[in-house]
C-alpha cells in the first residue's frame, strides 16, 4: 500500500504565520516540527519512505526535500502551478496508476492533528486490507463528531457491514460539505454521520475510472501526463498540460457524484482535528472551551477561551480577553475575535497589488 500526503495550498486562514513563500504545512504550528513532518512521522511506522508520496507545488521543492530528506526525490509529485484539489488528486492518481497500478493507496493531508495515532494507523492498515479484496471502492475514514460545526464536511453512512479487528465498516451513503448550522446540529445528534477529514483509501485504477466517467476532459490530459512519466518529455508535458485543467475542488468534481455502491466508511474516534484555521487550532489544543491556548512569551490576566501565539522575543500581554485570537510575528500582529477568522482570507487577498503585498 502507498500513502500520499498532500502539502499544497497557501493556508491564508493561518495568516500571518502562513504565507505564500512558507505555507502553514511547513511551519512549526505545534511543537518543534512542521505539520508536514508530523504527518510523515504519524505514518512512518507502517509505511516505508519509498511507499510515501508527497503532492505539492514546484515552488516548494527545496523546502520539501529539506524537511523530508528520507523520501526518494521521485516520490515528490510537484505541480507547475496550483489548479485546486481536483487536478491535484487526478495527477497523483495518474502517476500512481503508472507506477503502482491497482495497489491500494491512502490520501492524507499535511495540516491536521491526530491524537490517537495508534488507532489511526490501525485504520489505515484496515483500509488496505479491504481494498485488496475490493479494489473498485473508496474507503472513507470518518471522525466521530465532537460538535455541530459548519466549517467541516460530513459523511453519511448506512448499516454496518462488518467488524474488522474491532473497527466498524459501514455502507457509504453521501457527503455533505459545510452544511448550515441547523443541518450540522442534526448530523451531530445522528448516529449515522461523522466528520469528513478528507482521508480515504482506493486504488489508482478505480480513481482514474472515476475521472474518466465524471471529468473526461481532465482525464484525457492526465493520461497524456502519465504516458510521459519517467521519460525526458515528462517535465514539458506536465508544464504544458496541467495548467489547462479546470480549477475545481475534488469534492465537486468527483466525490459529490459517487453512489452508495462506490464506497465504504470506517468510523472511529481517533482524535482528529483540522488545524488549518486559528479557531480550529484552539479547539484542537484546548481541553475545555474556557481554556486559553498560548505559545511563546505570553502573559494573560482575567482572560478565557483565547489563543495567543507569539513568534517573537517580545512579551505579549493580554488582559480581559474573551474569545480572541492574537498572533504576533516579526512583521505582523493579528488581533481579532475568533468568529472573525473568515475575514482573514479576504483581508490577505486585499493586500495583493498594494505596498503590503509582501506580507501575503
Amino acid at each position: 500500500m502507498k500513502a500520499v500526503i498532500f502539502a499544497g495550498g497557501v493556508g491564508t486562514r493561518l495568516w500571518p504565520l502562513s504565507r505564500k513563500h512558507t505555507p502553514k504545512q511547513f511551519e512549526k504550528v505545534i511543537g518543534e516540527k512542521s505539520t508536514l513532518q508530523l504527518a510523515y512521522d504519524r505514518i512512518s511506522p507502517i509505511f516505508k519512505p519509498s511507499d510515501i508520496f508527497i503532492s505539492s507545488g514546484e515552488r516548494y521543492r527545496e523546502i520539501l526535500h529539506g524537511q523530508l530528506p528520507s523520501i526518494p526525490r521521485e516520490n515528490f509529485i510537484l505541480e507547475p502551478e496550483m489548479r485546486d484539489v481536483g487536478a491535484a488528486v487526478g495527477l497523483v492518481a495518474a502517476i500512481l496508476e503508472k507506477v503502482a497500478d491497482s495497489e491500494p493507496f491512502i490520501i492524507l493531508w499535511s495540516d491536521h492533528l491526530v491524537k490517537n495515532e495508534g488507532l489511526f494507523r490501525k485504520i489505515l492498515v484496515t483500509c488496505g486490507k479491504i481494498l485488496e479484496n475490493k479494489p473498485n471502492k473508496i474507503v472513507f475514514i470518518g471522525q466521530k463528531s465532537r460538535l455541530a460545526t459548519q466549517n467541516l464536511g460530513w459523511i453519511e453512512f448506512g448499516e454496518k457491514i462488518k467488524d474488522i479487528e474491532g473497527l466498524s465498516v459501514y455502507e457509504f451513503k453521501s457527503l455533505h460539505y459545510r452544511p448550515d448550522l441547523a443541518t450540522a446540529e442534526e448530523f451531530h445528534a445522528s448516529e449515522k454521520h461523522a466528520w469528513n477529514p478528507g482521508y480515504f483509501g482506493t486504488t489508482p485504477s478505480f480513481l482514474m475510472s472515476l475521472y474518466q466517467k465524471y471529468a473526461p476532459q481532465m482525464y484525457d490530459g492526465l493520461v497524456k501526463i502519465a504516458s510521459s512519466y519517467g521519460t525526458s518529455l515528462f517535465s514539458d508535458t506536465l508544464s504544458n498540460v496541467f495548467p489547462t485543467f479546470e480549477k475545481v475542488s475534488f469534492d465537486n468534481l468527483i466525490l459529490e457524484k459517487l453512489t452508495s455502491s462506490d464506497g465504504y466508511v470506517i468510523g472511529a474516534d481517533f482524535g482528529w482535528s483540522d488545524i488549518g484555521a486559528w479557531e480550529q487550532l484552539k479547539e484542537a489544543l484546548s481541553t475545555s472551551e474556557e481554556e486559553n491556548v498560548t505559545k511563546g512569551k505570553v502573559m494573560l490576566e482575567d482572560s478565557k477561551d483565547s489563543l495567543v501565539f507569539n513568534y517573537t522575543d517580545q512579551m505579549v500581554v493580554g488582559i480581559d480577553l474573551s474569545d480572541y485570537l492574537v498572533i504576533n510575528t516579526e512583521d505582523v500582529v493579528l488581533v481579532c475575535p475568533k468568529e472573525s477568522v473568515p475575514k482573514i482570507k479576504k483581508l490577505v487577498e486585499s493586500l495583493s497589488g498594494t505596498e503590503h503585498e509582501k506580507l501575503t
